[in-house]
């Protein structure tokens, strides 16, 4: 077996879900989800099929978030793993996402850099972990608290 490191663009002003589920109904099911979860959503999916014609199917409600979704997934090349990009914060979506049926992981939500560790055994691959964004690089003192703070209340998380 060998490991792999994949790096993964995310479209600008885009946030990224990397998942794995386990049925080829996932595809239909996060897309009913993620448009019910916010009206109006902008995103695009991919799913690797570990199975059949195990094929990367796809789905979404743009077209340029789609083909990101495609490429991404065709470099990861992971059985039963999904990536979703979308233009929305994840976590106005990621409850809705962990009460698919079919979902079994996600591994991150980010709009930062994303690497995935993946396992290659030569006839599958898998998703052994993500290395999401950088190192920190200290702890807040009560500036950067109040930053943290005032910026969650600025984009509507926090009142």
């Amino acid at each position: 077996m060998k490991t792999d490191l994949v790096e993964i663009e995310t479209p600008k002003d885009c946030n990224c879900i990397l998942l794995t589920s386990h049925f080829i109904k996932t595809v239909e099911d996060l897309y009913e989800t993620l448009v019910q979860a916010v009206p109006g959503i902008k995103f695009g999916l991919a799913f690797c099929e570990a199975s059949g014609k195990c094929l990367i199917r796809k789905a979404g409600t743009d077209t340029e978030l789609v083909s990101a979704a495609v490429r991404a997934a065709e470099k990861l090349s992971a059985g039963h793993s999904a990536i979703i990009f979308l233009k929305s914060y994840p976590v106005n979506v990621l409850n809705a996402i962990k009460q698919v049926s079919e979902v079994c992981t996600i591994h991150a939500a980010t709009a930062n850099a994303l690497r995935i560790v993946i396992a290659d055994d030569g006839k599958g691959r898998g998703i052994l972990g993500v290395i999401d964004g950088e190192k920190p690089k200290g702890t807040e003192n009560e500036a950067d608290e109040k930053d943290r703070k005032d910026f969650l209340r600025k984009i509507g998380y926090k009142l």
